[in-house]
């Protein structure tokens, strides 16, 4: 029976194995390059998130537990102060009584609603705090990529200028640079898949604002890295013909 894939959702185990397969590619194309390395470092970072994402989202049973003992305890509280109460009696010494009784009861249910308020949503702060932690070391993860292909410039490559002494070394045909170029692109791109990975299991406000944050950074680099590569392209096409 064959596997049912569920193309409604993303799936970590494919983003990490989309990210293995690209540095296999870039170690076979460019095996002395620290790009491969840069490519591991994403893989783990990758296989590290899913299981981060697994355990930010999953319930805060401590937390949860906690809750419920003050809710059961406030429960008893409010039993208790409404047992001291004498409703029977009509006098105005004991209606002034049960107006003090009541006025004590609500201050109560405030005080345990807003602490409960603080409860219910500390789950979901933490949950928060820890994921944006996480998506930092992702955002830092493609500004490397985008170092990396800083100085692969096409016009260096492709009009043949002579470099200066502090050029950096351009080594690569036309046809190299536009696989490395590409390979910086698809790196940018999972990275961005794997940010997506915290906006899909924390609806979080927060969390979806630095995820998109993230991929609009990303895409907003692979742009730079495609206009690169279109000039590597044109070159190419030009030669042949």
């Amino acid at each position: 029976m064959s596997e049912q894939i569920d193309y409604r959702h993303l799936n970590s185990v494919r983003i990490t194995a989309a990210i293995d397969a690209l540095v296999l590619r870039i170690g076979e194309r460019f095996p002395d390059a620290s790009l491969a390395r840069v490519g591991r470092d994403l893989r783990g970072i990758s296989a590290e998130h899913a299981w981060r994402v697994h355990k930010i989202s999953a319930p805060h049973r401590p937390l949860r537990l906690a809750v419920f003992v003050i809710m059961t305890l406030a429960a008893l509280l409010m039993v208790y102060v409404l047992s001291l109460i004498d409703f029977s009696k009509t006098n105005a010494d004991s209606v002034y009584s049960v107006l003090q009784g009541i006025e004590a009861t609500l201050n109560i249910v405030v005080l345990i609603v807003g602490s409960l308020i603080f409860l219910f949503t500390a789950e979901q702060r933490l949950a928060r705090g820890r994921a944006l932690k996480a998506l930092a070391e992702l955002r830092s993860i493609v500004h490397v990529i985008d170092m990396h292909q800083l100085t692969k410039d096409p016009a260096s490559v492709l009009d043949g200028g002579s470099p200066t002494p502090h050029s950096p070394p351009r080594n690569m045909s036309a046809f190299e640079l536009g696989r490395y170029l590409d390979y910086c692109a698809e790196l940018l791109s999972l990275t961005g898949k794997v940010a997506a990975l915290y906006a899909e299991r924390l609806p979080d406000v927060a969390v979806v604002e630095a995820v998109s944050d993230i991929e609009r950074l990303s895409n907003m680099l692979a742009q730079k890295v495609w206009q690169k590569l279109e000039m590597v392209q044109a070159e190419r096409l030009a030669q042949r013909s």
